[in-house]
């Protein structure tokens, strides 16, 4: 087995090795769960299948595969470790991608994992951490993240970038499909007459005092089909563009959804009047936006709730709580049963729910653990119940009253 991990949160290699030297520490496993683990080698898959048959648990996990020069090249979890492994030696059903892995395979290593959260939480954690060739290739989103601003004066307008510079009137994301967010600019840009020209161009407010009254030209065709309202022709006054994009914000602030509703209408009037192709373009719109407005709002719920303590027995019988705040998984322990075990508990409730106002924005990777979290107690509908608030948390971590 490799190096084994030890408990406290995973901290990302600047210089990640070649060679692998073990999954390293992970902030999803209680503070003293011994980490159980093993690996084989071997150049010939029939062997190393043999391993699985004869050591795999049916149990959680994670496993990675090493190539033949020692670097991690794909990081999996599984339900059932000896099912998910033994599908890779299945000729027949597997699916390319997984004879692909396999072939460039000479070492399995695995890690047995308390229940299936926490299998799909240390995945997470071990791709953002390691990033094995084969998860991530093909995969933007977890190479880069981006964001849908609504800045740069003079005249602000509605685009995408990866790095925001905090100048910005508005800042959303993080987002993790840019052509629908480039979309997504453009549609709002259109609805509230917004510019979506380069910096360079010059641009004069009607409003705007000039020593020469040359008449200006709009630099594009967006001012004549009435799409802007072309700053960079004097056609509109500061008050009147600053309208336009206080609209776009209040609308990506969740604030102003009457967006939403006027398309629906036109869309529904148009189809009335036998306009397909006309409904047909104002349906994809409002779907580009209903896009955008249903992943702001679960961001925005994640920033500001979703904080609750989940308790959930493992594969092992042992009852285990998940501390999740504003989304995500913060921490996890035992589900206390001594004073001791109690107080400790009671510390981390503190040490996790503590904190200043919630961030403008989700960043790094949170956005992919938010988004892991939802998606499963949306599978797991039944678990709700279970939760416990902070308050019925530590109260659980009281000491025992003592008897005689």
């Amino acid at each position: 087995m490799p190096k084994t991990p030890t408990d406290g949160p995973a901290q990302p290699r600047l210089f990640p090795a070649n060679v692998f030297d073990g999954f390293g520490p992970s902030r999803f496993r209680p503070a003293g769960e011994p980490v159980v683990g093993r690996q084989f080698r071997s150049k010939q898959p029939a062997r190393l299948k043999k391993q699985v048959r004869q050591h795999a648990p049916r149990s959680p996990g994670v496993y990675g595969m090493i190539d033949d020069r020692g670097r991690l090249v794909y990081v999996g979890k599984a339900k059932n470790l000896r099912a998910r492994l033994l599908s890779y030696f299945r000729e027949k059903s597997r699916d390319p991608k997984a004879g692909k892995i396999i072939r460039h395979t000479r070492v399995l290593v695995w890690e047995q994992i308390g229940d299936e959260l926490a299998a799909l939480l240390r995945e997470l954690e071990l791709i953002q951490t390691l990033r094995p060739k084969f998860n991530v290739l093909g995969v933007p989103g977890l190479q880069r993240h981006h964001y849908v601003c609504v800045g740069k004066s003079p005249a602000p307008y509605v685009y995408v970038t990866n790095k925001p510079t905090g100048k910005e009137l508005g800042v959303y994301g993080p987002l993790v499909v840019r052509g629908k967010s480039e979309e997504v600019a453009r549609r709002l840009n259109d609805w509230f007459k917004l510019r979506d020209c380069p910096q360079t161009v010059p641009l004069s407010f009607a409003d705007q005092p000039e020593l020469f009254g040359d008449e200006r030209s709009a630099k594009c065709m967006r001012y004549e089909l009435g799409s802007c309202l072309g700053p960079c022709a004097g056609a509109c006054t500061r008050g009147e563009y600053a309208a336009g994009a206080r609209a776009a914000k209040g609308f990506l602030d969740g604030r102003d959804r009457s967006l939403l509703a006027t398309l629906k209408n036109l869309m529904a009037a148009a189809a009335e009047r036998f306009e397909f192709e006309k409904a047909t373009a104002l349906r994809d719109r409002l779907q580009t936006l209903e896009w955008i407005d249903a992943r702001l709002a679960l961001l925005r719920q994640a920033r500001t709730r979703n904080s609750f303590v989940y308790p959930l027995v493992g594969h092992d019988g042992r009852e285990r709580w998940y501390l999740i705040h504003r989304g995500q998984v913060r921490a996890v322990c035992y589900t206390p049963a001594t004073d001791a075990e109690r107080a400790a508990a009671a510390d981390l409730l503190a040490a996790t729910f503590t904190g200043g106002a919630a961030p403008p924005v989700l960043v790094g990777g949170a956005i992919d653990s938010v988004l892991m979290v939802v998606a499963w107690f949306r599978r797991n509908a039944g678990e709700a119940a279970k939760l416990l608030t902070q308050l019925a948390a530590a109260e659980r971590c009281r000491p025992l009253p003592q008897q005689g």
